[in-house]
């Protein structure tokens, strides 16, 4: 297993004052190539940058060599602001999308989002012109509506099968949707077994999600 990552607390500027965020390194390195920027579950059911599966996100990444960027939406933690609709989370996002590209130009940015967060990535991806999507149990209730247009980067979606949030049924039914618009579906993974909150599936998900996006 890959050595701890380096870890930083920031404040970053955002559109309704100041985001709490958490940036983790493979090693201390000055000029990251990609970065990925983790979004957390919903705000208002106690989602934060700590949640389990968003941790598990972030050393995934850092396992493949990148640098992971997680941070609080407005209102949650340390994050100024209260919850905005989800409108007011695609702004923070992009805020700190913005960031990253000031702080390192070159950099390629992957969003990746579980739950709501996943949500929101999906909503910012276009505009952020992120190189990856990756979205773990997408509330594709919420998704279906949201989206004004489909991400068309890579984009990788894992749902556990016995998810009683978000059924299994309806992500399958829509990456099957997404399939029949003409454009590259989306690559959709299954965990056997696993409920929303991947309890004891966590190892699982991280080697997924290094097997299929190294």
């Amino acid at each position: 297993m890959a050595k701890a990552p380096h870890k930083q607390l920031l404040q970053l500027p955002g559109p309704a004052g100041q985001l709490e965020a958490m940036l983790e390194t493979p090693e201390e390195a000055t000029a990251p190539a990609r970065v990925a920027v983790v979004c957390h579950p919903h705000p208002l059911y106690q989602g934060t940058m700590l949640n389990k599966v968003v941790h598990t996100l972030a050393r995934a990444m850092n396992d493949l060599g990148m640098a992971a960027l997680r941070f609080n939406f407005r209102g949650v933690g340390a994050s100024a602001g209260e919850y905005a609709d989800g409108d007011g989370e695609v702004d923070d996002l992009l805020a700190v999308c913005d960031w990253v590209r000031a702080e390192w130009p070159a950099a390629e940015i992957w969003l990746a989002g579980f739950s709501f967060g996943g949500v929101i990535a999906a909503r910012a991806a276009a505009a952020a012109e992120a190189s990856r999507l990756i979205s773990i149990a997408p509330a594709v209730n919420i998704l279906g509506a949201a989206l004004a247009q489909r991400p068309v980067m890579p984009w990788l979606i894992v749902q556990g099968e016995a998810d009683d949030v978000v059924p299994a049924a309806d992500v399958q039914a829509f990456v099957a949707s997404c399939a029949s618009d003409g454009e590259p579906a989306p690559e959709l993974v299954m965990v056997p077994g696993a409920g929303h909150f991947f309890h004891g599936h966590l190892v699982d998900l991280r080697r997924i999600l290094v097997e299929r996006l190294g």
